[in-house]
């Protein structure tokens, strides 16, 4: 029988929790539908206001560094104050940068939205993914978990492509877009309302809002495993969002206005069901794969940006694609499974500055090349430099630690050996990726 941790309502395994799980997964799906949308429309903003590849990068990682500030200081909000005022609070606050996106003028505007639209996803995914363990059903086990998994992914692919149809489709894209978002994101907080609380109210709120990252020494020997490929998928999936567009006009300069956005689109739809095909791999062995297409990736971007093809750029997005879908996957449960269930808050904090500040720092350095010196040199060193970390991560993950060398015991022939392996084995369910939020830091 599953045991409930404190603090918290017991699963609800009736229809009746049927319709929060779908409700907490979908706000998941569109905050990060909301986060990449913006994508298919750089190119629009570059041309109306004169923005140059720089101030591209400046507004995509403004939006990276606010959520990891938000993860860092709400991702246990909610187990003291509730998961529905957070989300409630998280849904308002999107709404309003929504409509900061809609009515912008220039890049300060656009600015300001992404630094919202940061705040309210880190707080929302944290609640919403806590919402998802509550009402966890004993009858099917890691089905909160995988929804973490794949809801993030899946809702970048979904985002993308709809603003993508948009460009093509729609009039005045760069407002009807945010007008969607708006009325789904309206229609979740009013259906939220008379949800019920799945979690006790408790004190410390305030205390719980002081960022502490951890990193246990058994999850900073993993992050050093792994640590290496988790850099690159996470760079290269910010390159690819930020300058992806403009990258796809250097390449196919006879190509639609949209074909950026599809780029973008090929690499989170390839990501998701990756991050599920591979839920069942050994961590090291998903991760190993993940890297290797990642050098790969990078080896037909570089090849389409000296032959201008485009079925080498769409082919190297795909394999990136699955590069950043087996990675996470790998190089999370790794981190993961090596520390005790109240230390895996801190972990998940920790291993998430570790991915947002790789996919937006070098970003801004990317732009900055690219302002300073052109989007093809930029697009060089970042490929270049995604390969080389993807070849170190590979050598990494093939090399024997010496902790796991085994030594045969005296009665080895009468008992099984006991595993020192720290990843999770086949039958482990993938664990939750949104940060954070049932174990208090």
């Amino acid at each position: 029988m599953q045991s409930v941790p404190a603090g918290l309502a017991p699963p609800r395994t009736s229809p009746s929790g049927r319709l929060p799980f779908a409700l907490h997964a979908s706000i998941l799906i569109a905050l990060l539908a909301a986060s990449s949308a913006p994508t298919p429309l750089y190119p629009r903003y570059q041309a109306q206001w004169q923005l140059s590849s720089l101030d591209i990068t400046v507004v995509f990682s403004a939006y990276a560094l606010a959520l990891l500030t938000a993860l860092l200081t709400t991702g246990t909000l909610s187990d003291h104050v509730g998961r529905r005022p957070v989300l409630l609070g998280a849904l308002t606050v999107q709404i309003a940068a929504m409509a900061l996106f809609a009515t912008a003028g220039g890049l300060t505007a656009l600015i300001g939205a992404r630094v919202l639209q940061g705040i309210a996803t880190g707080a929302a995914t944290s609640a919403a993914g806590a919402a998802l363990l509550d009402l966890e059903d004993p009858a099917r086990p890691g089905r909160p978990a995988l929804a973490n998994t794949i809801a993030p992914v899946a809702g970048m692919a979904a985002g993308v492509l709809a603003a993508t149809l948009m460009v093509r489709f729609a009039p005045v894209p760069t407002i009807t877009v945010y007008a969607a978002l708006i009325a789904v994101f309206a229609t979740q907080a009013i259906a939220l309302v008379p949800t019920s609380e799945t979690v006790r109210r408790r004190p410390g709120a305030l205390r719980s809002m002081r960022p502490r990252p951890a990193l246990p020494s058994a999850a900073a020997h993993a992050s050093l495993r792994h640590g290496a490929g988790v850099v690159a998928v996470w760079a290269f999936g910010g390159f690819y969002s930020s300058l992806g567009p403009g990258f796809t006009r250097l390449v196919s300069p006879g190509g639609p206005e949209y074909a950026g956005g599809l780029v973008f689109f090929t690499l989170t739809a390839v990501a998701a069901p990756t991050v599920y095909f591979t839920r069942g791999m050994r961590a090291d062995v998903s991760a190993l794969l993940g890297s290797c297409a990642v050098l790969l990736a990078a080896v037909l971007t570089l090849g389409a940006l000296h032959l201008a093809g485009p079925v080498l750029l769409f082919a190297g997005a795909a394999l990136a694609g699955f590069g950043f879908g087996a990675v996470s996957q790998g190089a999370l449960r790794a981190v993961v499974d090596s520390v005790p269930a109240r230390e895996k808050g801190g972990t998940l904090a920790s291993y998430y500055v570790l991915g947002y500040l790789a996919m937006s720092l070098p970003a801004i350095g990317a732009g900055a090349l690219a302002a300073g010196f052109g989007l093809r040199a930029a697009a060089l060193a970042c490929a270049g430099c995604v390969a080389v970390l993807a070849t170190v991560a590979a050598a990494t993950l093939t090399a024997t630690p010496r902790g796991r060398r085994r030594t045969p015991s005296p009665d080895a022939h009468s008992r099984p050996p006991r595993s020192t392996c720290t990843s999770a084995s086949p039958d482990t369910p993938a664990p939750d990726i949104s940060v954070l939020a049932t174990h208090d830091r």
